[in-house]
């Protein structure tokens, strides 16, 4: 029998959560389990930090409404059937305060998205099912140019988050010369996360070319990185993942759950506190409310910062590699190369920049 339904103040609006006692994260030899009703408070428990991350942009839902157990995947591709899944659109009998932002998709498609523009929004997400919640890198008000460029460094192969946390230092002192400011968190699993401001005056286009350039400058100045798009180029490296700065290609926000073991949380952190997190599975749900009210957010003034791009766009026109892959959905864009596999390369699907 479903536990009755109870209600939590979220910044003021009553929200009601239906079978609270439902349980979202199975124990661990770490952690205990975690109840729906406790995914809904903990996001009100992390107001301050979340609505930051998520005010005014429009933002897809990744849900999963039964939990995070064992046989239970994520459907990636629209159509596919999983039990857990991602919502582009605002879903049918959204409350009245629930906002939206109408977005364009690289297809030409168009839709809607929740659009967070108060606490509330963000436990009734959480009510339905969302545990990670992924922005776009723009406001509402100008969707089609990002105020955000996003420096995603992922480990493949034999790193892990401490390679992956040694790249970041590095990235951060390149972003100091190119006179910028970056603000990292964890992943939520084993990556780290920079967040750059920009003025909002460039296309995705340009973004991408701009973590192109940095990710490519990064790899000049350092060992242990790589931008290879090809999984089976990269090694035992950091990959810089450009097209995370593409039309419709988010990250798990800030503050978001991560849909693994014991309830990690993608987490801001200081430089210095960066520096010292040995496991990022520490920061989860039952941690890293108490460390923003106790220490406040790391992010709370990124918003206070808006850099320019020109000096990594002179740079991108100054390397001489060109355009790279963008992701297999995408239509063909303009200046690509090939999407070939490297390993299946041939004259026939090579030669004359012919298409893939």
């Amino acid at each position: 029998m479903a536990s009755p339904a109870t209600e939590v103040d979220a910044g003021g609006r009553a929200v009601r959560v239906t079978n609270p006692d439902r349980v979202i994260y199975e124990a661990t030899d770490r952690t205990p389990e975690v109840t729906k009703l406790q995914v809904v408070e903990y996001y009100v428990a992390v107001g301050e930090g979340i609505v930051r991350a998520l005010r005014e942009r429009p933002t897809a839902l990744e849900r999963w409404p039964k939990g995070v157990h064992e046989g239970i995947t994520l459907a990636t591709r629209a159509g596919e059937h999983s039990d857990a899944f991602y919502q582009k659109r605002v879903p049918k009998g959204a409350p009245s305060y629930v906002e939206t932002a109408a977005i364009a998709f690289p297809s030409g498609r168009v839709a809607d998205e929740v659009c967070p523009t108060e606490l509330a929004v963000v436990a009734w997400a959480a009510q339905m099912g969302t545990l990670t919640f992924h922005p776009w890198p723009v406001r509402r008000d100008r969707p089609d140019h990002p105020d955000e460029m996003r420096i995603d460094l992922d480990p493949y192969g034999a790193t892990g988050f401490r390679d992956a946390v040694r790249v970041a230092g590095q990235a951060r002192a390149l972003l100091e010369d190119l006179g910028m400011r970056g603000f990292p968190k964890t992943s939520g699993n084993r990556g780290v996360h920079v967040y750059v401001r920009i003025e909002p005056r460039w296309e995705f286009v340009d973004v991408r070319h701009a973590a192109i350039a940095f990710g490519r400058e990064l790899e000049r100045r350092t060992t242990g990185v790589t931008t290879k798009w090809w999984k089976e180029e990269r090694g035992d490296n950091i990959f810089v993942d450009y097209n995370q700065n593409a039309r419709d290609r988010t990250i798990a926000s800030a503050y978001s759950l991560r849909a693994k073991p014991g309830a990690p949380v993608s987490t801001p952190l200081g430089w210095d506190e960066l520096d010292a997190v040995a496991d990022p599975a520490d920061l989860n749900l039952f941690t890293v409310p108490d460390r923003l009210a106790e220490h406040g957010d790391p992010h709370a003034d990124i918003d206070a910062h808006a850099f320019s791009l020109e000096p990594l766009l002179e740079l991108y026109d100054r390397q001489p590699e060109g355009e790279m892959p963008y992701p297999p959905d995408y239509p063909k864009m303009p200046g690509e190369p090939p999407r070939v596999q490297p390993s299946r390369k041939n004259a026939l699907n090579w030669e004359d920049g012919a298409a893939g």
